[in-house]
C-alpha cells in the first residue's frame, strides 16, 4: 500500500539524518563529498533500501542519493545503519549543511588546476562543527571547482568557488563561475589557503544580514548589494581580496566526459561513466555497480563514474553497464531524459513523470535534450535543458523552449514525441 504524506512525520533521527515525508514514505538523503561512496558502502545503501524502504534509490542532481519509500517504524534503524558506514554527519544536527559539490572528476582529472577533493573535505567538516551555521537552510549550497574539464557549471550556486592556479581561488555569489561575455563577474580572489576562512567569513556575514525569509544568496542580495556584503566580509579577514578579477573567464566544461572510459589521474587506472536512467537505481542495480569497482561517484547529471577500474578491464565494464540498462553513450535516448520523482513519490505532481519519460525514450529524435516535470517547480533539473514539458494533467504536457511562453500545450506523450522529431528536422 503506498504510504500517504500525512502520515509519516518528519524525522532527525536522534539528530543525524533527517527523514521527510513523501508520498511513497519516507525519504532519506544520502550527502556524498564529491559524490563518492565505496563499494561497500554502496552495498550498505543496497540493502538498507530493501530492507527498510521501497528498493529505490534517487541519484539527485547535487550528486547525492535518496532512498525512496522509509517506513516511518524502520527511520532509526536505517540511519543507524548508514552512520555505521560512514556515511551520516559528524555532529548531531549538520546533515543538511554538507551541500558542497564538486566535480565527478575532482583529484582525478590530469588536466585540473588541483586536487580539490581535501579542500572539500575540510569545508564539510567546518559547516559540521560550526553550530552557528546550522541556521543556513537544507538548500544553501557551495561549489568548489578545481579546473576540471568535466563540471557542473549552469547549477546556481549560493557561493562558489573556482580555481585560476593551484594557489588561487576566485569566488561568486548567487550563481556560478562566468563563462561568457555578459555572465556576472567573479567578485575576488583569495589565495587558497585562505578559502576556508572566506567562506566562514562569508557564511557567518550571510546569517548576521538576511532576515528570517532571506534563506538563501539570492533573497540576500535583493536587499543588500554586493559592495556591502564584501565590505563586513572583508572586515571578518585577516587578509586582503584580490578584487582585480572581473575579467576572468571559466574555461568550457564537456559534460559528454561523464560517458566512457577516461584516464584517471596519473596511474593505470581508468574510471568508467555511465547515466543512470531517469535517475533511480533499485537496490539490486546499486548492488551490481558496487562489484564491478571498488569506488563510485555520483554526479549532477544523475549519473554514475565507475573508478580504480584496470584499463584492461574497462570494455567489459562497459558492456556490463549496458547490460544493467544504464546509457553509456551521450546519444542514448536515457542519457538525454531527465524526469522529476513524478505523481508516484509527490502530491504535487500532476503526473507519472518517470512512467511518461520511459514511453518518450521509445521515440526520442537522435538529439536534443529533454526534461519531464510534474509542476512547475523543476526540481529534477537546476541547469538548462533544450526542451522542457511540464506536466498539467496525467499524460498531458506543456511544452517549453527558450522563450517564456510554451510552444505547444496539453500534449500527450504521442503528441510530444512527433513535435520533437519535426523540431530535430527543422533544426
Amino acid at each position: 500500500m503506498q504510504a500517504s504524506t500525512q502520515a509519516l512525520r518528519p524525522s532527525a533521527c536522534p539528530g543525524l539524518m533527517r527523514i521527510v515525508p513523501a508520498r511513497d514514505g519516507g525519504l532519506c538523503r544520502i550527502r556524498l563529498a564529491c559524490g563518492e561512496l565505496s563499494a561497500a558502502q554502496a552495498r550498505v545503501v543496497a540493502q538498507a533500501s530493501d530492507t527498510f524502504g521501497s528498493g529505490l534509490i534517487d541519484v539527485t542532481n547535487r550528486a547525492n542519493l535518496q532512498i525512496r519509500g522509509v517506513r516511518e517504524d524502520s527511520q532509526e534503524a536505517l540511519v543507524s545503519r548508514l552512520v555505521d558506514a560512514g556515511l551520516g554527519p559528524i555532529t548531531p544536527d549538520s546533515d543538511d549543511q554538507r551541500n558542497v559539490m564538486s566535480s565527478p572528476l575532482a583529484g582525478l582529472d590530469p588536466h585540473a588546476l588541483l586536487d580539490v577533493a581535501p579542500l572539500v573535505s575540510t569545508l564539510i567538516d567546518q559547516l559540521q562543527r560550526d553550530a552557528r551555521l546550522h541556521q543556513l537552510s537544507p538548500k544553501f549550497a557551495l561549489m568548489v571547482d578545481g579546473g576540471e574539464r568535466l563540471a557542473m557549471l549552469d547549477h546556481p550556486h549560493d557561493v562558489w568557488l573556482s580555481a585560476i592556479s593551484a594557489e588561487r581561488f576566485v569566488f561568486g555569489l548567487a550563481g556560478g563561475p562566468p563563462r561568457f561575455e555578459n555572465d556576472a563577474p567573479a567578485l575576488a580572489a583569495v589565495e587558497t589557503g585562505h578559502v576556508p576562512a572566506l567562506v566562514d567569513a562569508l557564511l557567518n556575514t550571510f546569517l548576521d544580514l538576511a532576515q528570517p525569509w532571506q534563506t538563501r544568496m539570492r533573497d540576500l542580495l535583493t536587499t543588500c548589494s554586493i559592495e556591502e556584503i564584501l565590505g563586513l566580509v572583508q572586515e571578518k579577514l585577516g587578509f586582503a581580496l584580490d578584487r582585480d578579477v572581473k575579467n576572468w573567464r571559466r574555461p568550457a566544461s564537456d559534460a559528454r566526459l561523464r560517458f566512457g572510459v577516461h584516464r584517471q589521474g596519473t596511474g593505470s587506472d581508468v574510471c568508467v561513466g555511465a547515466q543512470v536512467p531517469l535517475g533511480r537505481l533499485d537496490a539490486a542495480m546499486l548492488s551490481a555497480l558496487a562489484d564491478l569497482a571498488p569506488r563510485l561517484r555520483m554526479t549532477p547529471w544523475q549519473s554514475v563514474m565507475l573508478l580504480d577500474v584496470p584499463s584492461s578491464s574497462a570494455l567489459v565494464v562497459v558492456e556490463q553497464l549496458a547490460a544493467l540498462g544504464l546509457a553509456t553513450h551521450p546519444g542514448e535516448p536515457f542519457a538525454r531524459l531527465i524526469a522529476c520523482t513524478g505523481s508516484q513519490g509527490c502530491a504535487k505532481s500532476f503526473a507519472d513523470t518517470k512512467a511518461d519519460a520511459q514511453l518518450l525514450a521509445r521515440s526520442m529524435p537522435p538529439a536534443g535534450d529533454v526534461h519531464l516535470s510534474g509542476c512547475a517547480r523543476s526540481c529534477a533539473a537546476a541547469h538548462r535543458v533544450e526542451t522542457t514539458l511540464i506536466a498539467v494533467a496525467p499524460g498531458r504536457y506543456d511544452l517549453y523552449g527558450d522563450a517564456p511562453d510554451a510552444l505547444a500545450r496539453h500534449l500527450t506523450i504521442e503528441q510530444a514525441a512527433r513535435w520533437l522529431a519535426r523540431s530535430s528536422l527543422d533544426a
